[in-house]
């Protein structure tokens, strides 16, 4: 650990504000310095006059060509200068939504092994801790418990904020659009396309370079629509990452048993911080989920499943009149979801969540069964499921939506019921 420079003298890694119980686990510099060198490697190019009117012109029509298909109306959030982002815009501007994302992960981990070192040093002052009955995976300063905190607060938010920035760098050369990630990250959502990842998306595909634009920014619309108009999505996803964190717990005994196997193995050198860093990223300690850690995952799961669902069944209904490759764009885009979600990527990363392609298919065929359901009303009996995270469907209300329909709609006539 003296690798790391991890001293209560030294400001671990000279992170005074993350050593700071008051500020932020996750500092945005951290995440930005490790967002930019990732996007460094692949490069980046300003947005010019012609990509900017081309994305305005998609973004236009999609916007006209949704709003017959969605009950939330069209709000201006965003100039249309804004209309298209470079790789670097998406990435500065989304930093402050994916640190408020995963602050509360980071805190459940400080908690955990807080926790962890005071059970093994309460009740035995000046216990060694580099005594082997302990049965600790790396020798330790004798630090007390008071001192240890900032150290953990430290560590854990250098390690996390820098895995999450390269994580950030990385999509940054891949997403399409502001919201292609299908997380609500801005405060104020406007719709923005990324000419240069559009561009790239559209290769081989041999469809008219304005088809793939539109396509595109009506998936982004509907995604600006949804979360103008679902605000609290963000507080909830939140809530879910932070259920989640809060169950973290730390086994030293198989962490001791992991660790020692990877020593004999060569897989972890505990005189290399690098080795340690590599193998703390790629999970090699990561325990066991509690079962209450498991239903956090599964409703974070059919929340994203379900924004993906709606935005796609919407765009679906926007387009299938209108675009003569829309079959072609569909099946391109599942394909690149399947193999390159942005979403299940990090989730993946950061807590061990797969979102089952399976599921965001069932999402979105509850979504155009609900619609076809409300016949003329189909838009506003959809589209009101969001008003609140307790009208959401469970997994178990995907097999029937008549019936979960039914069960959460209350009639216009109430004469029957008294």
């Amino acid at each position: 650990m003296s690798g790391f420079g991890f001293l209560p003298n030294d400001g671990f890694f000279g992170l005074g504000a993350a050593n700071n119980p008051g500020s932020p686990l996750l500092q945005l510099s951290t995440i930005r310095e490790g967002a930019r060198s990732a996007l460094a490697a692949a490069g980046d190019i300003p947005v010019g006059k012609t990509d900017l009117a081309k994305m305005q012109e998609a973004i236009t029509i999609a916007n006209t060509w949704i709003e017959d298909h969605t009950y939330f109306p069209l709000t201006t959030t965003s100039s249309h200068t804004d209309a298209a982002w470079s790789r670097r815009e998406w990435l500065d501007s989304s930093l402050s939504g994916w640190q408020s994302l995963v602050e509360p992960l980071a805190d459940g981990m400080v908690s955990a092994l807080a926790k962890t070192i005071k059970e093994v040093t309460e009740g035995s002052e000046g216990t060694d801790l580099n005594d082997p009955e302990l049965q600790l995976p790396f020798p330790m300063p004798q630090l007390d418990i008071k001192s240890m905190i900032p150290i953990l607060r430290g560590f854990m938010g250098q390690m996390i904020a820098t895995q999450l920035g390269q994580t950030i760098g990385a999509l940054a050369t891949r997403i399409n659009g502001s919201h292609d990630v299908a997380i609500p990250l801005f405060e104020k959502p406007g719709a923005h396309l990324i000419p240069e990842n559009v561009a790239a998306w559209g290769q081989g595909l041999e469809i008219p370079e304005q088809e793939v634009a539109i396509f595109l920014a009506l998936r982004e619309v509907a995604a600006q629509r949804l979360f103008t108009h679902a605000p609290w999505l963000s507080q909830y996803l939140r809530d879910l990452v932070g259920a989640y964190g809060k169950g973290i717990t730390v086994d030293i005994n198989s962490i001791q048993e992991q660790a020692q196997s990877a020593m004999d193995s060569g897989e972890l050198d505990l005189t290399n911080p690098q080795s340690i860093s590599i193998a703390l990223n790629q999970g090699m300690f990561q325990p066991e989920q509690s079962v209450a850690q498991a239903n956090s995952l599964a409703k974070l799961e059919m929340a994203l499943a379900l924004i993906e669902g709606w935005i796609e069944h919407v765009t679906n209904l926007a387009a299938r009149d209108r675009l003569p490759s829309l079959a072609s764009l569909q099946e391109s885009h599942r394909r690149s979801r399947i193999l390159n979600a942005p979403a299940r990527q990090l989730f993946s990363s950061l807590l061990g969540l797969e979102i089952s392609p399976k599921k965001m298919r069932e999402c979105t065929n509850f979504w155009n069964e609900i619609h076809a359901l409300g016949n003329e009303n189909g838009n506003q009996i959809r589209d009101h499921r969001w008003e609140d995270a307790a009208l959401l469907p469970t997994s178990e209300d995907l097999v029937d939506p008549g019936a979960f329909l039914a069960s959460t709609t209350v009639p216009d006539d109430l004469s029957g019921l008294i």
